[in-house]
């Protein structure tokens, strides 16, 4: 029996914010595992030996827990996107991820035609695994092919080749869904033309978006361990300049750092996060942001795989190991941090809209940006300028 609990308790504690209307509300959906770690990942990921040692039954079943424990938090909210991501979540058989996602319907109210997508590692994708997930409700594949150079592959420590991953998009595309490519630049030793290669390859297969992520070092990662060496930021920027005038040529556009889409395919669930929307995160290491009419409450659950069906087991919300309410200063900053990654920015009034708080809050620091040509206002929009864009860091720093 799930008890419907209130966030009482936290409104008497902070009620700084007002909410007119909650935010659109997305679930990710965390599977921690791996064939194997890469050497820049610093995701909540944990490779095994075998797919086989994965106990998947126990899996959903705690997963499962994980979710009824969360509803008393978004009780009758619709859900306008799921992302299965991880860790490699493509590692699963596709009977689990049918019982995923019939669970998330019996348990949730999506909205029709919601945005539900699935990571995957071209290495762990077979044509009839995929029409399997397809057939389940899955209408976004991820793809994480990072490279098309068997060279680049292996600095970066994938487990696939460049045939798996052109081998996955092809079985990618013949199934109902749509599909999204990550491709990464600025890779060890990686020259301006090789940087290119990759992208006009992906460019190729015709696909409505692309995520093309500069490659940096993180801490806790073995790359950060074994320092390789990097192309230096001019060339960085010379391979940036260059990506971004070809995907411009060919009809793709910009609407985010890391985004390319075609015909306004945005990924929604992503816009969802850049728009400062709210998310319940299940699973291990999984983040959530929910809010209430008075509050906004961040949560984090318990990192490892075997704590976090431990404490889950529980029953008793132990495996939520860290709680934070969002004060004033960590909204608007949280907000800004997210919005000023989008292009062509965002009405202001979706700061009152996602924060609960009055735009005149934000105010002196928009014009103090707008002075310094790091933004643009336009009527009620705001967006980066050029320059704003160029130096996001220190657009983003004005806000803290």
């Amino acid at each position: 029996m799930i008890n419907k609990i209130s966030f009482a308790r936290f409104n008497n504690m902070h009620e700084v914010v007002n909410f007119f209307k909650l935010p659109p509300l997305s679930l990710y959906v965390h599977i921690p595992w791996c064939i194997k770690k890469c050497p820049y990942c610093d995701f909540n990921s944990y490779s095994v030996t075998s797919i086989k040692s994965i106990d998947e039954d126990l899996f959903f079943q705690t997963l499962q827990l994980d979710l009824e424990q969360a509803l008393p938090f978004i009780w009758g909210r619709k859900i306008i996107s799921v992302f299965l991501g991880g860790g490699t979540p493509s590692i699963l058989s596709e009977y689990t991820v049918d019982k995923i996602l019939n669970m998330i319907r019996k348990y949730l109210p999506l909205i029709p035609n919601a945005e539900i997508v699935l990571e995957a590692n071209p290495s762990s994708i077979d044509f009839k695994k995929f029409v399997s997930f397809s057939k389940s409700g899955i209408n976004r594949f991820s793809l994480g092919i990072q490279s098309f150079d068997d060279k680049f592959l292996k600095i970066l420590g994938r487990s696939h080749s460049s045939n798996d991953a052109k081998k996955a998009i092809d079985i990618a595309q013949k199934t109902d869904a749509r599909v999204n490519l990550d491709i990464m630049f600025a890779l060890p030793n990686q020259t301006i033309e090789e940087s290119l290669l990759d992208i006009q390859q992906a460019l190729s297969y015709n696909t409505e978006h692309l995520s093309i992520y500069h490659l940096t070092i993180e801490p806790n990662t073995n790359f950060y361990k074994s320092k390789p060496i990097l192309p230096n930021e001019d060339i960085a920027m010379m391979m940036e300049n260059n990506i971004e005038k070809t995907m411009f040529n060919h009809n793709f556009e910009q609407y985010e750092v890391s985004a390319y889409a075609k015909n306004k395919k945005y990924s929604i669930h992503n816009m969802n996060y850049w728009t400062f929307g709210d998310y319940l995160g299940i699973g291990p290491g999984a983040h959530s942001k929910i809010s209430n009419k008075n509050c906004v409450i961040r949560e984090v659950r318990a990192y490892n795989p075997k704590l976090w069906t431990k404490l889950t087991n529980k029953n008793d919300k132990s495996h939520i190991v860290e709680t934070k309410i969002l004060n004033k200063k960590d909204l608007i900053f949280e907000f800004m941090l997210n919005v000023l990654r989008l292009k062509n920015g965002i009405d202001i009034t979706l700061f009152q809209q996602r924060t609960g708080l009055n735009v005149t809050e934000i105010m002196k620091k928009i014009q103090t940006a707008n002075e310094l040509n790091l933004l643009e206002i336009n009527s009620t929009n705001i967006k980066p300028t050029l320059k704003g864009w160029k130096f996001l860091n220190d657009l983003q720093s004005l806000f803290l």
